[in-house]
């Protein structure tokens, strides 16, 4: 008789279940406080009100306008009246040129949802709060009324009361749904502040004043943290976008400053990360779609508005980010901003995200946890926010409110299965058990991520450092080299087979995320990122359909995104105009052949996936550069196929050793630390962020951004922010 899949993991607690740890060092305790040195005290005192637009240290007036203008055309070249994105942009357009016609009587009730329970309800309803407020005098009342029956009638808690046999499939707990939440009942709360609320039976302004502290607390965390969902290409617009929504239309000044300066810190991290309008980097989370093309990503349309970087079209001519710009009155970006994005020379950027929780660590009966935050219910939207929904420490409040919530009935709790089968046994069993089955089980936990990035006017680098080497991981992105909107490099290690479908952004698992993270450094423009999973993969059918992993490494390398291409010594280089990449492979490789009748190509007919094939453990050294550091690229060729790598050892003894030609001997392994021409270079230690334009210890929540003569400050704890 097969065991029961709980049976299987249950057993996995004595060792039954034949995983194999990445690591058996003792981990670093939890940190408690900003490190030695630091400055204390407040940076600006505040609130602080916000500066006009076209006030000195702000963006042009004049070009933002004439983008606002530009773009708004775009957007109401036609009209879809039960779009928000649409009347959004056709209201706005009314607003700024009289001239401007358009029928707003065709919006009707078909404008909001009726679903309360939907994925993603609580964006519905941060588009509708610009709805409400611009649409009042405009839109037929029964729009109104519509909208304001669908803000009175939303849930926006896990906890708020739930009618028996009602199942709610809103994830309420992820780094973006937390703030969007939170502003929406805020700013539902206040824009009808008399009326009572139909699951909780609250009023408005009761609910308002609920959200407060919520919003309060995820913007001081975000600029105490950064980011768990680090650099995403998807969910960093879901940051901003309601960040900018409520200095629109918040009435507290110290939620206004506090909004603002929030929104500041995700756009110049948008800024910092950007080559050419791609935020081409290292993602915490990340889809196949924007992972391959620039041109794919939520903030592509957000980047060319403000930046204006690159020639590229907009991607998305109603896109909800940009009309909330084009729409405010109170926020314009700071101009030193605007100057970190166009910045051309050689810059080295390191920053530190999230908070440290490492599944792996020794069970004891009371973890502690990371800067005062204990692993109680009481913290269960801060934990859960970074993604320890399965991490031994948050297993006991994760079993707790699942099964008080009824949360295992929700489309999206059933991913989290390998959890559910504990909720009957006792919590300690489950701990253990959870934590020796770690390196797959706990693949949504994000930790604290020390990223790196190096970016010229010709190339950009990146990875994070390090990263939970060996373990799954549901959604990041570990490294990237961007050289054009799609040209595009990257490896994986995949959890699946490529999926029968011509649809290119269908993926389970070939390009997303990663049955097993590298263990990466990065020295400017080289990078060094071995491969060895820290899990046997399942074969049996209870885990294996779920945890297994395919027995090779692949490189997404797009052939004819590039302008000219060149194989040999073991590397694959390219160029795009005054940019070079090299990628070389530990194992050899062969081009994987697509069937384009049932495989998606993307319209591709060169090939583009790159196979190493032989075993899941691998090495993959990466180089960039460009005319300024090589002249030709036949130049770069020559120096790249001559420089001396080797790997030598297998498992934990396996150490790789290159000479970059512009960046020294580069020294790194499974264990150890990584050495740069003889001398050891710390590999996580990043601040919150360092850089030519600012240097901020992390746990701080202040933040000083200078370029030149343009200044941007900002404190979380006084909610001061100065622009000069």
């Amino acid at each position: 008789m097969k065991a029961s899949r709980r049976e299987f993991l249950i057993a996995g607690a004595a060792g039954a279940a034949g995983v194999t740890l990445a690591s058996s060092c003792t981990p670093a305790p939890a940190p408690t406080g900003p490190a030695p040195g630091c400055p204390t005290g407040p940076l600006v005192v505040g609130p602080s009100g916000l500066p006009t637009p076209g006030a000195t240290g702000l963006v042009d007036e004049a070009v933002f306008q004439a983008r606002t203008t530009e773009y708004l055309q775009l957007a109401t070249q036609s009209f879809r009246p039960n779009d928000t994105a649409s009347v959004i942009a056709h209201i706005i357009r009314a607003e700024r040129d009289p001239e401007f016609e358009w029928n707003p009587l065709l919006v009707d009730a078909s404008i909001v949802s009726t679903d309360p329970y939907s994925d993603t309800d609580d964006f519905e309803l941060m588009h509708l709060q610009w709805v409400v407020r611009l649409g009042r005098g405009v839109l037929p009342q029964v729009a109104i009324d519509a909208v304001e029956d669908k803000i009175a009638g939303a849930r926006y808690r896990y906890d708020d009361p739930l009618p028996r046999g009602d199942v709610d499939n809103k994830w309420f707990w992820s780094e973006n749904h937390r703030i969007i939440f939170a502003v929406d009942e805020y700013l539902g709360g206040l824009a009808l502040p008399d009326r009572v609320f139909g699951f909780t039976g609250l009023t408005g302004a009761e609910h308002a004043a609920r959200a407060r502290p919520v919003v309060v607390d995820w913007i001081r965390e975000r600029a105490k943290f950064g980011y768990s969902e680090w650099h995403s290409n998807t969910y960093m617009k879901f940051d901003y976008m309601p960040l900018l929504t409520l200095v629109q239309w918040a009435e507290d000044p110290e939620l206004i400053a506090l909004g603002a300066a929030a929104a500041d810190v995700c756009l110049f991290d948008l800024a910092a990360h950007t080559f050419q309008g791609v935020y081409g980097v290292t993602h915490g989370r990340g889809y196949k779609a924007a992972k391959t093309s620039g041109r794919s990503e939520s903030t592509f349309s957000t980047a060319k508005f403000l930046f204006d970087t690159t020639d590229e079209s907009y991607s998305n001519t109603t896109d909800h980010g940009v009309l909330y710009l084009c729409g405010h009155s109170r926020y314009r970006l700071p101009e030193v901003i605007e100057r970190v994005a166009r910045h051309t020379g050689p810059v080295r950027i390191r920053e530190r995200h999230g908070v440290h929780i490492d599944p792996h660590e020794p069970w004891s009966p009371d973890p502690l946890g990371a800067y005062g935050y204990d692993y109680s219910t009481e913290n269960l939207n801060f934990w859960w926010s970074h993604g320890a929904l399965t991490a031994w420490q948050f297993i006991p409040p994760t079993l707790q409110a699942c099964n008080r919530w009824n949360l295992w009935e929700s489309e999206l709790f059933q991913r989290f299965a390998v959890v559910k089968d504990f909720a009957g046994i006792d919590p300690t069993v489950a701990q253990l058990a959870v934590r020796e089955l770690a390196p797959f089980a706990a693949a949504g936990v994000l930790g604290e991520a020390h990223t790196y990035n190096w970016r010229s006017s010709e190339a950009m680098l990146s990875c994070v450092v390090d990263h939970r080497f060996g373990d799954a991981m549901e959604q990041v992105h570990a490294w990237q080299a961007t050289l054009g909107t799609e040209a595009i490099v990257f490896t994986t290690h995949p959890s699946s087979p490529v999926k029968r479908t011509t649809k290119w952004s269908d993926d389970s698992g070939y390009w997303v995320g990663t049955a097993s993270m590298p263990r990466s450094a990065q020295r400017d423009r080289a990078a060094i990122h071995i491969y060895q999973p820290g899990y046997a993969s399942p074969t049996d059918p209870l885990l294996g359909p779920y945890f297994g992993y395919e027995p090779y490494t692949h490189a997404y390398f797009p052939l004819e995104r590039f302008d000219d291409v060149v194989g040999a010594n073991g590397w694959v280089m390219g160029r795009k105009d005054d940019g070079y990449v090299a990628l070389w492979s530990f194992r050899p490789t062969t081009w994987r052949t697509y069937d384009a009748a049932v495989e998606a190509t993307d319209g591709m007919s060169a090939p583009f996936d790159l196979l190493a094939l032989g075993g899941a453990d691998n090495v993959w050294v990466v180089e960039v550069g460009g005319a300024s550091d090589h002249g030709s690229f036949e130049s770069f060729v020559a120096a790249i196929t001559a420089a001396e790598i080797e790997v030598t050892g297998t498992g934990s003894g396996r150490t790789v050793r290159y000479v970059s030609p512009t960046e020294g001997e580069l020294r790194f392994g499974a264990l150890g630390g990584f050495r740069v021409d003889g001398v050891d270079v710390p590999l996580r230690d990043h601040p919150r962020h360092s850089s030519r334009w600012a240097e901020q210890c992390a746990v701080v929540e202040s933040f000083d951004i200078r370029d030149g003569d343009r200044r941007l400050a900002m404190d979380t704890t006084t909610a001061g922010r100065i622009v000069s």
